[in-house]
């Protein structure tokens, strides 16, 4: 049977998590990360950090 569940984790690592199921005899096909809470990190040196949402948008012409 395949499934898939989300899981909420405090001070662990996808790694620590696949090891734990795998050590219970779950066999594990894929960790993805989905979300981060906490203070968010720039992805670029110099941005704010905003992603998607504070990309550069064009200013109208007045």
């Amino acid at each position: 049977m395949k499934a898939n569940y989300m899981l909420k984790v405090e001070d662990a690592r996808a790694v620590d998590i696949q090891k734990a199921l795998q050590a219970a005899g779950i066999k594990v096909r894929s960790i993805q990360e989905i979300h981060k809470e906490g203070e968010a990190q720039p992805a670029v040196p110099g941005t704010s950090g905003t992603g998607a949402a504070g990309a550069h948008q064009p200013q109208e012409k007045k």
